[in-house]
């Protein structure tokens, strides 16, 4: 019924492979993949949104500044955790909490009021990532090698990663907050908004030049392989970062089209099983240990998650409708 469906998530797939490829081959790229991907949704967003600057924004520029300045900080932080002793799915778990931080910050800042449901939806998905955030501080300890130093330095260094992703993730909620008040001021400019959150940052990541120069470097050195399409060899890294900016393109535009085109329930259900999917496709790929805990916590997430999106009570009134038409018909 829906073939974006089908296309986003073979799309995903690749898009984690070649994520994965990155982090396992090297750990610390993640500021170059971020640089690809908002150059190439800049200059995307640049020929076919602006119109070569021609079209002016419809929300000030000046507002956007402060929504980037917000997005470019949790994207780099997010992606620098990974250096920190922080497991690839630990660092999904911990950003699935986002629904907690923007409720929170949503009581504090806007005043809003929440269903027994929604607090309870709050309880759950913060009891996961405290079971999954414990049962990965345990692993730290236990399989830290060497002297006492090294292990308490290794802890050390997980919990700066710890705050990392804590930081991003009321910063990420916080940018949320300041979009919704944006729209009602000005309306929904989604692709305009795409736009300029991967065009304003690209000047912050002058800051990051020689890491991204490194790598770089280290991308050319990689393994060539031939590409039958174009007909020479090209370094592997090279082309799985290509692979990544294009999905990481399609999926993120794929998003406007199923909040277009899908009943919000499907497109709640999608982003909650790729969350899933990118857990799980981690566990194995990476090898990563994970205990009965980690289920329990990951459950417990994904329980809070659907909880709070009021899936249960989306798909119980669906079955009732199905069974008053039936009714109907039977009459």
């Amino acid at each position: 019924k829906y073939p974006i469906l089908h296309l986003g998530s073979d799309l995903i797939a690749v898009k984690l492979i070649s994520v994965f490829v990155f982090f396992r081959e090297f750990p610390g790229c993640g500021n170059i993949v971020t640089f690809a991907q908002f150059l190439f949704i800049a200059l995307e967003g640049f020929i076919f949104e602006t119109k070569f600057g021609r079209k002016k924004p419809a929300i000030p520029v000046s507002n956007y500044v402060i929504m980037v300045t917000m997005f470019f900080t949790v994207s780099v932080i997010n992606n620098y955790a990974l250096n920190f002793n922080i497991a690839m799915p630990l660092h999904m778990i911990f950003r699935s909490g986002s629904l907690i931080a923007n409720m929170i910050l949503g009581i504090i800042i806007l005043k809003k009021r929440y269903s027994a449901s929604k607090y309870l939806s709050i309880a759950l998905v913060s009891a996961g990532i405290f079971i999954c955030t414990i049962m990965s501080a345990k692993q730290v300890n236990v399989s830290s090698e060497g002297s006492e130093d090294q292990g308490f330095y290794a802890f050390i260094r997980w919990l700066i990663g710890i705050a990392m992703l804590t930081f991003a993730l009321l910063m990420s909620a916080r940018m949320g907050i300041f979009q919704e008040t944006l729209y009602k001021q000005y309306g929904k400019h989604s692709k305009e908004a795409l736009f300029y959150n991967h065009c304003l940052p690209l000047p912050g990541f002058l800051l990051l030049a020689s890491d991204i120069y490194n790598h770089c470097i280290h991308f050319s050195q990689s393994t060539p392989v031939f590409v039958p399409v174009v007909g020479f060899s090209a370094p592997i890294l090279w082309i799985y970062l290509l692979i990544n900016v294009i999905t990481q393109y399609v999926c993120i535009r794929g998003v406007f089209i199923l909040t277009t085109e899908c009943a919000s329930l499907t497109v709640t259900l999608v982003v909650t099983l790729r969350k899933f999917l990118s857990l799980i496709f981690s566990i194995i790929y990476f090898q990563n240990p994970f205990t009965a805990w980690h289920w329990v916590g990951t459950a417990v997430v994904f329980l809070g998650t659907l909880l709070y999106t009021e899936v249960w009570s989306s798909v119980q009134a669906a079955l009732r409708g199905a069974d008053a038409k039936q009714q109907k018909k039977a009459e």
